[in-house]
């Protein structure tokens, strides 16, 4: 059944996509996380990455989470001496968090789920003008 179908690609990627937003906002409340002893590592930005899965069931590819993997990237440095982080020429490191792309990431994350939510809606609109339509 086709609506099935399309209900369940949905869902998938509501699924991905809501994992994908928890993640962000971690990365967002941990970007002014530093170490807490010298010498010790900040927060490491997270990243979801996806893959498509074949559902036998319904003969369709649907997306799923993949993995979350840290981001490997180079941290930052800011000078402040007075830190327990600090090394012995005052600078603590970041986060390798740059917030503004999180906020980008994060709305994209959500237009993604919102469209998918359209889809279930509209579905679910259709199928009940049918049920209206054969009473």
């Amino acid at each position: 059944m086709d609506l099935d179908k399309s209900l369940n690609i949905s869902a998938a990627g509501m699924r991905a996509q809501g994992t994908r937003l928890r993640v962000i906002a971690e990365n967002i409340a941990n970007a002014n996380s530093t170490a807490q002893t010298p010498g010790g590592e900040p927060y490491r930005r997270k990243l979801v990455t996806f893959e498509n899965e074949l559902d036998r069931a319904i003969g369709a590819e649907m997306v799923r989470v993949d993995s979350i993997v840290v981001d490997r990237g180079a941290f930052g440095r800011r000078f402040e001496p007075g830190h327990p982080a600090a090394d012995e020429d005052g600078y603590v490191l970041t986060p390798n968090v740059n917030s503004l792309m999180e906020m980008s990431d994060m709305r994209e994350a959500q237009r993604s789920y919102e469209a998918n939510l359209k889809v279930i809606e509209s579905s679910r609109s259709m199928l009940q003008k049918t049920i209206d339509i054969l009473r």
